[in-house]
């Protein structure tokens, strides 16, 4: 296994604390593997909670965005933050959450060639903004959505998914974190 970042060194998992190892031995008992992130991530306890938490409520809660639609703004706003590990991991998941082996690439290439909905792209169109300049977000962009179904809660969570994953974009950046082997074949072949 290559080393999950290359300039944090990732804690050895018997020396974590008890919520953060088990967190971290039930993901890789899910998945057969520990995902970089929570490696890397967990060189800082508190963060790692604290990330995770975020994490959580913003991306596996119901609402009225899919799941595969929360992994599409991670994988278009991590492309354009060059992410590599963000685009690589979510892009995996988003594969196996929207059952299609190429909508990650379409969307991490150029999400407006995307064979995607236009509801889906006008989200999109929104979480780059978010993304970029979040400062021009105005009264248009929230009727504009409003127009293609989202609720107030919907373009919340758009922006928030898009805000928190600037944040874990640069992080990934920073720490020079790895994508594992593994995500790169998920959900790209029938099972």
């Amino acid at each position: 296994m290559t080393q999950p970042a290359k300039r944090f060194p990732a804690p050895a998992i018997d020396t974590l604390p008890d919520d953060i190892r088990t967190r971290i031995l039930a993901v890789q008992e899910k998945s057969g593997f520990v995902p970089n992130v929570f490696l890397t991530l967990a060189y800082r306890p508190d963060e790692f909670r604290a990330f995770f938490a975020y994490h959580d409520a913003l991306m596996e809660k119901d609402s009225g965005l899919t799941k595969a639609e929360r992994e599409m703004i991670v994988v278009a706003t991590s492309s354009a933050n060059q992410c590599q590990y963000c685009v690589i991991a979510h892009g995996a998941i988003l594969r196996i959450r929207a059952k299609n082996p190429q909508i990650a690439d379409q969307i991490a290439a150029n999400y407006r060639k995307a064979d995607i909905t236009p509801r889906q792209r006008a989200m999109l169109d929104f979480a780059m903004k978010v993304s970029a300049e979040a400062q021009l977000v105005s009264e248009a962009d929230f009727a504009a959505l409003a127009g293609h179904g989202f609720s107030d809660d919907d373009i919340w969570d758009i922006a928030a998914i898009s805000a928190f994953f600037a944040l874990s974009n640069r992080m990934a950046n920073v720490t020079a974190m790895r994508p594992n082997d593994e995500f790169y074949m998920m959900g790209r072949l029938p099972k």
